[in-house]
């Protein structure tokens, strides 16, 4: 795939940052991925100073250009290469490719890096038309964060020299948010074009470390974000609708549906249709505090899910048994979740003194302490639709190779397209021995965390988060597979011989970050994970320590 460049974009942001000299009120934040900075409506640019040091935004008629640059350093006690196309850049937690330790660049730590308009221009009264389009990029190689590129370059290469060959929902021009629509004040929004599903905006707004990927294995992966499936957080042609709706003068309720219409793969989607609702509150003044929850559901069809395939051959000295990957192979699945949320927020810092080398009036007051916990629920089923051709996949096409279909040609086991990963029949047929079977996959996510300002602009947060897998293989002596017992001439043992056992993987991170001007913090912080039974399975190594700092500068 092409590689593509955002350095004009970044010169024109530096650009406009040096001669913008008005800018009018600010629109309503919008959430993605990575927060956008909103600064507050009465500032505005007046110098390249200004710029830098104050909260003020980049906005002409209703359109504010934004962006933020996230850069550091990295060190892993088993971590895998820098990798200059995908979205995360460094490993942070531990991935099948991690290996050994090493010092890395560690870009986009606490958030994304990007560049991109958003626009909220007001056409009658209490009517507003909004929208966001938006680019994410590596700050150390200035091409756009692109997975099926990171996926790519793994093809033929051995596990111990690859870098970060994982699936995501940011893929070149489709790396971040691309919608518009109208906004009321009474009637709610409604937007359409690319946006994350409600899942990922709850991410977001519950994760204690804010969906960062160098302390959050829900903000790493979009496995969480995407409902099972990491290309599900992001639909390309979605239908969303939110309205808010007061209760009182200390309660008001929201409802969010998003729908992505039945619509193929061929117009830029990640699935064949989806649905997802969400009703969440916040409630103030009855106990102490702001105490705000959010319960989502969704279903999904013919998901889609990309990972190189690997051939299995003795690999001594490691976990894995894998050798080079050979190609990409394509999971399709049908998608059931459930997520509920909570955070609870208690406790004022007050007012601090104007930051460093600015001006303007001082910040608002912020919570002393906020709890965090999250709970997700998801089931991976046999796809209503199973493919058997080449096919589009976010707009990029999947290339259908007769030379890796099986049972003449009738059906794909675990090749180039794998239908039947969910299904009673999961693999191929094991001579003397039968075939596999599974059920469905119940996998399920849980976090806890918190938050406490130790000052006005200096916050110490704390997390642990837990994935946790059923056994979907059905183990039977007479199919040839077990949870118990090793794989003769592949070094693989017990619950990790067979990605389809139960697993489980724990993480646990702590975070210092300081905001010593408006629009920069400067952070470091810790990051454990490790991964047992089946999703251990192809693993070079079982945990990893992450410790990363970094500065970011959002606008």
């Amino acid at each position: 795939m092409k590689k593509l460049s955002i350095s004009v974009a970044t010169g024109l942001a530096l650009a406009v940052a040096g001669s913008a000299t008005a800018a009018l009120a600010d629109g309503a934040p919008l959430v993605t991925k990575a927060p956008v900075y909103t600064a507050p409506a009465s500032t505005s640019c007046a110098s390249f100073y200004d710029f830098i040091t104050t909260a003020c935004p980049l906005t002409w008629y209703g359109v504010t250009l934004y962006g933020t640059v996230d850069m550091g350093g990295n060190y892993q006690t088993h971590g895998s290469p820098w990798d200059p196309n995908f979205p995360t850049g460094a490993s942070y937690l531990i991935d099948p490719a991690n290996r050994k330790a090493l010092w890395s660049q560690g870009p986009n730590g606490l958030s994304q890096s990007n560049i991109g308009l958003k626009w909220n221009e007001p056409f009658a009264s209490g009517w507003s038309v909004v929208g966001q389009a938006e680019l994410a990029f590596d700050p150390y190689s200035a091409l756009l964060a692109n997975a099926p590129e990171a996926m790519q370059k793994a093809i033929n290469v051995n596990p111990t020299l690859q870098e970060n060959p994982v699936d995501s929902s940011r893929w070149g021009w489709l790396a971040g948010q691309i919608y518009t629509g109208v906004s009321s004040t009474t009637y709610g929004t409604l937007t359409f074009g690319r946006q994350n599903d409600i899942w990922n905006d709850n991410i977001v707004a519950y994760d204690p470390q804010g969906a960062s990927y160098a302390f959050s294995p829900i903000g790493f992966s979009g496995k969480a974000a995407g409902m099972g499936d990491t290309e599900e957080a992001r639909w390309t042609t979605a239908i969303k609708y939110r309205v808010n709706v007061p209760v009182s003068s200390a309660a008001s309720l929201r409802f969010v549906v998003e729908g992505q219409p039945g619509l193929t793969y061929g117009a830029y989607n990640p699935n064949n249709g989806a649905i997802q609702g969400d009703i969440g509150a916040d409630i103030k003044g009855v106990i102490p505090g702001v105490l705000s929850f959010d319960v989502s559901g969704g279903w999904i069809k013919d998901a889609v899910n990309i990972a190189p395939k690997n051939a299995v051959t003795a690999f001594p000295g490691f976990v894995g048994a894998f050798g080079p990957a050979e190609w990409l192979v394509a999971t399709i699945s049908n998608q059931t979740g459930f997520q509920a949320n909570v955070k609870y927020s208690f406790g004022s810092v007050g007012y601090a003194d104007p930051p460093i080398l600015g001006k303007g009036p001082p910040p608002p007051a912020a919570p002393l302490v906020t709890l965090y916990a999250g709970y997700e629920w998801f089931q991976f089923s046999a796809p209503s639709d199973p493919q058997t051709s080449t096919f589009f996949d976010d707009g990029f096409l999947f290339n259908f190779n007769p030379a890796h279909i099986t049972g003449g040609g009738a059906t794909f086991n675990g090749t180039a397209i794998n239908n039947i990963a969910y299904s009673a029949n999961c693999g191929a047929p094991k001579a003397g021995v039968g075939p596999e079977n599974c059920s469905n996959e119940i996998f399920q996510v849980m976090w806890v965390g918190a938050k406490y300002a130790i000052t006005r602009n200096l916050d110490v947060i704390g997390a642990y988060y837990n994935y946790n897998q059923n056994q979907f293989l059905i183990t039977s002596a007479a199919k040839g597979w077990n949870c118990t017992a090793a794989v003769a001439g592949t070094g693989l043992t017990g619950s990790s011989a067979h990605s389809q056992c139960a697993g489980t993987e724990d993480f646990w991170s702590a975070v210092l970050d300081w905001r010593f001007l408006p629009k920069w913090d400067l952070y470091i912080g810790e990051f454990f994970s490790q991964v047992n039974g089946g999703l251990a399975n192809g693993y070079l190594a079982r945990n990893n320590y992450s410790t990363t700092g970094g500065v970011r500068f959002r606008f």
